[in-house]
């Protein structure tokens, strides 16, 4: 079996103190809002993976067909000795990439869950005899520190997740990525690319309604941790799509005039009817658009692959 690490950089209370902030600065800003990191308890992560099943999302699908396709031409592009990966997960999309970089030495998932890296991590040691995983138990948004690793290193950001944040937000994560690269390593992002309105809202707004319950499950965890007293049961998912922003916007919108409670922040939080509580942007990429903010961040854009649909795109950058 090939050596495993697990190392934390993230503070056992850290995500219960995060919590607490975004849901004070969150519920007292005006539009409220809610990141959208926090649908993701164990029940928020099974109803994503029901998400990317349904017929009308095909973000994973249409990523995991360019991976499938082309993993071997990004292997090419950047014969990698070191392969990092935000937001890692189950690292099951990852594995075609480790099977294309033939020199791997290191493989470094990055994510703020200690049991998945844990079960991933084991699973690829055992899998992948001679391969070093170092898995890092950190928040990438908040600054990263990298393991000593040989180069050169491809970090790889996949699921269109770069969407979730904000331009500025983008800016400055694109520029932590880059000062986490050495000149002539790359970074691998996967981005959602703008298309039909239709197409966009279904995708968040399926029939099944399954994506509803994974918007509402951000109310359940606010109750569960912080002992508030949201009513799911008295809110409606909304998505709907900015196209000034080229952004879809997740939203869930008040029934009724209420007031929630939120013990632990010693906080009372009054919606009105039909008040919208904004739970996540996915911002929607074009090529000229992805190449400028990557340059702007001393990333020079050299590869763009999508599905054959045109609906997804993953793009290689090289540090200058």
């Amino acid at each position: 079996m090939s050596p495993f690490h697990v190392t934390r950089t993230l503070p056992e209370d850290a995500m219960a103190a995060a919590l607490r902030a975004d849901v004070l600065h969150g519920l007292t800003t005006d539009p409220k809002t809610l990141p959208p990191k926090w649908f993701y308890d164990a029940h928020g992560s099974d109803l994503f993976e029901r998400i990317t099943e349904l017929p009308e999302y095909y973000p994973t699908r249409a990523e995991r067909e360019i991976l499938a396709g082309r993993a071997h031409e990004i292997a090419a592009a950047l014969p990698a000795r070191t392969l990092v990966e935000l937001g890692s997960g189950s690292s099951e999309k990852t594995r075609y990439l480790l099977d294309a970089l033939s020199g791997l030495h290191s493989y470094v998932p990055v994510d703020v869950s200690e049991s998945a890296l844990e079960h991933a991590g084991q699973a690829l040691a055992a899998e992948r005899p001679g391969l070093n995983v170092h898995a890092l138990i950190a928040d990438f948004t908040a600054g990263l520190a990298l393991p000593d690793t040989p180069g050169p290193r491809l970090l790889a950001f996949l699921g269109g997740t770069i969407g979730n944040l904000l331009p500025d937000e983008r800016a400055g994560f694109l520029a932590g990525v880059r000062a986490l690269l050495s000149p002539g390593d790359a970074l691998l992002l996967g981005t959602d690319l703008v298309k039909d309105e239709a197409v966009l809202v279904r995708a968040y707004d399926d029939a099944a309604g399954v994506t509803a319950a994974f918007d509402k499950n951000v109310l359940t965890v606010v109750n569960r941790e912080l002992g508030a007293d949201f009513d799911p049961d008295a809110f409606d998912h909304v998505a709907l799509w900015d196209a000034d922003h080229e952004w879809i916007e997740m939203r869930l919108r008040s029934r009724t005039a209420q007031t929630v409670k939120v013990p632990a922040l010693d906080l009372a939080v009054h919606f009105t009817a039909g008040e919208e509580l904004r739970t996540e942007v996915s911002a929607k990429f074009r090529r000229e658009g992805v190449k400028a903010e990557l340059a702007a961040a001393s990333l020079d854009l050299t590869h763009w692959w999508t599905d054959t649909d045109n609906r997804f795109a993953l793009s290689l950058s090289v540090a200058r």
